[in-house]
């Protein structure tokens, strides 16, 4: 009788015991499932990319990307080390991962840092799938074509991402107010200009539409020549032709200054010489060397595009 009382007894007591641990684990736990997080689906040139919102491991291989998203207070994981924009050299720093270069991403190292988001664009586009394998991938590039659009439909996309965009929008209408006067300027001027990229001693020109065409197409300053061909290295072009065109003002984008090793410009040495010393750009000292950092390697940021919008606006006396 006393043993199956004690064996009762002894049942009873573990039961209780039971219980109680899974009461404990229940306010540790939580007693309701666990909450799925938000996700975000992002439409974007190369596909449809379902992204959790607020990722915490951000990859970035568009600088025009990472400067919205510096701007935004948003930090990232892992970058393109290499030609990093001046205005962005925290970003040379040990605590940001190098994964590689924009042309030549080191897929290894992307992989190992597991990433929760990757943002690619234009340099990194034939490459999309590969990244894709590896994390949620988006394609941020600026369409030249429809500038101000894009711009502003990547800067918002990465502010629904990171709940920031009460932030973007306030950045976004200061951008085009901005915007509005210097049209406003460019307007009262009836004269005009020519963009050149000055690249290894040669030099090629971009007209409307074209990767640097925002001049004209946003910034409403009239185009030394209508017919410029579109292409993101530009029309090849002699210094003939600059004569030839006669600009009142000339715009010039140095890119050895950003991509030559050592930093190395000759822009000036290579533009202001003997022959187009015959045009009124040269002669009305309104030949304009704009900030490559902004124009050639991160355009289309929430940093970038307000600097190139005073850039032009400063260049036009």
């Amino acid at each position: 009788m006393w043993k199956k009382l004690s064996l009762l007894f002894m049942m009873a007591l573990v039961a209780v015991i039971m219980a109680a641990c899974g009461s404990n684990n229940e306010k540790e736990t939580g007693s309701k499932p666990k909450k799925e997080a938000e996700e975000v689906t992002v439409k974007h040139e190369l596909g449809e990319t379902k992204v959790e919102k607020n990722p915490e491991k951000v990859v970035v291989f568009d600088f025009g990307s990472l400067d919205t998203l510096d701007k935004l207070g948003v930090e990232v994981t892992g970058l393109p080390k290499e030609n990093i924009p001046k205005y962005l050299s925290k970003y040379e720093e040990d605590k940001y991962e190098n994964t590689g270069s924009l042309k030549e991403p080191d897929f290894e190292k992307v992989n190992e840092l597991s990433p929760d988001l990757i943002i690619i664009s234009g340099r990194q586009a034939e490459l999309y799938d590969q990244f894709a394998e590896i994390a949620p991938t988006i394609y941020l590039g600026v369409d030249p074509a429809d500038y101000m659009n894009s711009f502003k439909n990547n800067a918002t996309t990465i502010g629904e991402i990171f709940g920031k965009e009460e932030e973007v929008k306030t950045e976004l209408a200061r951008v085009e107010e901005e915007i509005g006067q210097l049209k406003e300027q460019a307007s009262k001027e009836d004269k005009k200009a020519l963009v050149v990229l000055a690249s290894d001693g040669k030099v090629s020109a971009y007209g409307p539409g074209s990767r640097f065409g925002l001049i004209h197409d946003v910034f409403g300053v009239k185009p030394a020549d209508e017919n410029i061909e579109v292409s993101s290295h530009g029309q090849s072009i002699s210094f003939e032709y600059i004569v030839e065109k006669n600009p009142d003002y000339l715009f010039v984008v140095d890119r050895g200054a950003v991509v030559a090793e050592g930093g190395g410009s000759s822009a000036k040495q290579v533009i202001e010489n003997d022959l187009v010393k015959n045009t009124n750009a040269y002669k009305n000292d309104n030949i304009v060397y704009l900030d490559p950092g902004y124009w050639y390697l991160s355009g289309g940021g929430l940093q970038s595009v307000p600097e190139m919008v005073k850039e032009v606006q400063a260049g036009l006396k």
